[in-house]
């Protein structure tokens, strides 16, 4: 009978052991499928969101096309963007965005509320036209003239800025559209003189932030572009410094004035200013160490003397100083200055050298590079997706990215079945876009958009 009992407890411990093993693993699978479920529901909504943006943004297309050739036509120097920052303004408030003006004199920002107030996402696109008379016959060509530096000057978008705010207006008509979808907020900066300010003004980005663009919210992150003459439908990038900081440079070589027959009477600044353009040059070539971080260092104007008879008393040096690394930024400047103040002492002169600092390495974030590389090949397909080597060119998205994590990139505008080797660069009167790539230009911004409100 005892024998019975033990067996009795035995089996109904067993099965009961039993039991909650079949539980466990009944709610495991459960979890597991509803897990599954959840996932895929959450992933299809995101894919449905982002099918829902690509809809939007090619029925916005024409909308992107006829900005950016009003832009082209009506183009406006350097803090002087007044009426551009107006149909902006207008234009987003039509949307249905809060709407700043007025920062950095004439910069505007939107502001985009999703369903929750964070993260929040910037998108940054530049207004300012160029000095450069348009040498294209376009129906919409440029026939603006302004005053630039006490000269009568014909203005040109010969850099793209008027694709760039054509193309964020794009992205902000697609994600107002979109908005109880957003989980998060998106900010729009559409900022003045990212050539320059005139001399005498403040401007650009450091002034935007400044006056507080990155502020009220302040974005977890900032993504902008810019068209570079290579194929339609491409994208390059690249982790790390994709541009150079700019500083501008200064050296007046100052010796004493004699005739030219009697050369020792004096002390030649021009033969001191010779030298010292070599000697610059030995900076780079023989004491940075370039496979790092590459640096440029031009002189583009030499000014001295009124005749040919007469060694002038001075001569000055203007050029430039590219730099993709905030140390070798300070050695080369370092090296500058004691390389012209050596070269002119050695001969009885003196160099007064003057550096003026520009725009920082434009710099992106390797970790936000590393995310959102998956978005720009799925946007424009992983063969037309390149990284590049680092720009010589700057540009003043540097000043953001020094405040938060930032990613810029490039998109091409050239014709697909151009001759690279004949395409007129940026800057020049002959620079032409291709308005078939800036749907590209839309769609990316609009994803790296939601895929950064989505993940963050």
């Amino acid at each position: 009978m005892v024998h019975f009992i033990e067996w009795s407890n035995f089996v109904k411990k067993y099965i009961n052991n039993e039991f909650k093993i079949w539980v466990c693993l009944i709610a495991l699978i459960f979890n597991f499928c509803f897990s599954n479920s959840n996932l895929k529901a959450q992933e299809n909504k995101v894919s449905s969101l982002r099918q829902k943006a690509d809809q939007l943004a090619k029925a916005a297309e024409k909308n992107v096309i006829n900005w950016r050739r009003d832009f082209h036509q009506h183009p406006e120097l350097s803090n002087r963007e007044f009426l551009t920052a107006k149909k902006i303004a207008q234009q987003l408030k039509d949307f249905g965005l809060e709407v700043k003006t007025g920062i950095a004199h004439t910069g505007v920002v939107g502001i985009l509320r999703g369903s929750k107030d964070n993260p929040v996402v910037a998108l940054r696109a530049d207004m300012d036209a160029l000095p450069v008379t348009e040498a294209l016959d376009l129906e919409f060509a440029s026939k603006v003239k302004a005053n630039f530096e006490g000269k009568e000057v014909g203005v040109m978008h010969a850099c793209g800025h008027d694709a760039h705010m054509a193309m964020l207006l794009g992205v902000a008509e697609v994600l107002s559209k979109l908005r109880d979808q957003l989980p998060g907020t998106v900010k729009f900066i559409f900022q003045p003189a990212e050539e320059g300010a005139p001399d005498g003004e403040n401007g650009g980005a450091e002034l935007m932030i400044q006056e507080g663009a990155l502020e009220n919210p302040k974005p977890d992150a900032i993504f902008g572009l810019h068209v570079f003459p290579f194929h339609v439908g491409q994208i390059q990038y690249r982790p790390g410094p994709i541009m150079a900081s700019v500083d501008g440079l200064q050296i007046v070589v100052k010796g004493k004035q004699t005739h030219g027959a009697i050369p020792w009477g004096g002390i030649d600044p021009v033969v001191v200013a010779s030298q010292i353009v070599l000697g610059l040059q030995s900076i780079i070539s023989r004491q940075i160490d370039i496979t790092e971080a590459p640096a440029v260092i031009s002189i583009g104007s030499i000014h001295g003397g009124v005749r040919g008879n007469i060694i002038p008393d001075q001569v000055e040096l203007i050029g430039t100083i590219r730099t993709f690394d905030a140390d070798v930024r300070e050695d080369v400047h370092a090296r500058v200055r004691k390389t012209a103040e050596s070269i002119a002492q050695s001969a009885g002169a003196i160099a007064e050298v003057e550096i003026y600092r520009g725009y920082p390495v434009t710099k992106n974030d390797p970790a936000l590079t590393e995310q959102m590389l998956p978005v720009l090949r799925n946007v424009a397909g992983a063969d037309n997706v390149n990284t590049i080597a680092p720009k010589t060119v700057a540009e003043d998205f540097s000043y953001y990215q020094q405040q938060i994590p930032g990613l810029f990139f490039f998109l091409g505008i050239a014709p697909k079945d151009a001759d690279l080797s004949k395409v007129a660069q940026n800057h020049s009167p002959y620079f032409y876009i291709d308005e078939s790539g800036l749907i590209l230009g839309v769609r990316t911004m609009t994803h790296l958009a939601i895929e950064f409100l989505e993940k963050h």
